[in-house]
């Protein structure tokens, strides 16, 4: 499981400069009131980030049981290769999908609109909280490689692990924009933003990898479940294979 989190915090570190760019609008305008006491202040920015986690690592468990569902009928190198062949399309088309895709583009819809109501609301910890417990939802590319990572794990507990890794690991530096964001401009932000695509896509042609079992160590190693043709019998009328599962 340790590995899997650390997987997790890691995209969640790196990714987290290009949530500073598509979030940080959002965390901006959050009514925390700078005359409140400072105390009051963090746990209102610790709870919208706390929400944010809990979605994420509620998804981890359930993209995990989707992924332990391919993993016992056989199935998790081609879920590994198709997730990463899909990371890959999400990359290259993920604008013209969320305007495109009538669902999609309701869903995100109705997440903006429930953001603009909550937004408005009293300023009390558990709005704070809500907030980030929707914002969690919203169609992203960095949330995406995420979900990706943890669908290979097999299992919900290790599929957790991921997402929860990656909620943390975006939080200090989301905690830093909250706090001090006027002093991050636009301009680096932007910056930012333009290099995590190609994290994301290493990260994809890694899982592409990871699935085409060529049993290199860390890279692309023998997965569990798969198969591999051995002869252990060979007659000039017939020749008599077992199929071997790794």
């Amino acid at each position: 499981m340790q590995a899997f989190f650390l997987t997790g915090l890691t995209i969640g570190i790196i990714g987290s400069f290009h949530c500073i760019g598509m979030c940080g609008p959002l965390a901006l305008s959050l009514p925390v009131n700078k005359e409140e006491q400072a105390w009051k202040q963090v746990a209102a920015i610790m709870a919208y980030n706390l929400g944010r986690v809990a979605t994420y690592f509620c998804l981890g468990i359930l993209f995990g049981i989707i992924g332990k569902s391919f993993a016992l009928v056989g199935y998790q190198q081609a879920l590994s290769v198709a997730t990463g062949l899909l990371l890959l399309i999400v990359l290259v088309f993920g604008h013209k999908l969320r305007t495109n895709i009538p669902v999609i583009a309701a869903f995100h819809r109705w997440i903006k609109n429930v953001l603009f109501v909550l937004l408005r609301k009293p300023q009390r910890i558990g709005i704070f909280f809500l907030t980030g417990v929707i914002n969690g939802l919203l169609p992203c590319g960095l949330v995406y490689l995420a979900i990706a990572s943890a669908i290979t794990t097999g299992t919900a507990v290790n599929g957790s692990m991921v997402m929860l890794g990656f909620g943390l690991g975006t939080i200090p530096l989301m905690v830093v924009l909250m706090v001090a964001g006027t002093f991050i401009s636009v301009a680096f932000r932007s910056r930012i933003r333009r290099m995590v695509p190609y994290f994301a896509g290493l990260v994809a042609c890694v899982l592409i990898l990871r699935g085409l079992n060529l049993g290199i160590p860390y890279v692309s190693p023998v997965m569990p479940g798969s198969s591999s043709i051995e002869v252990v019998g060979c007659h000039p009328d017939s020749i008599i294979v077992n199929t071997v599962r790794q």
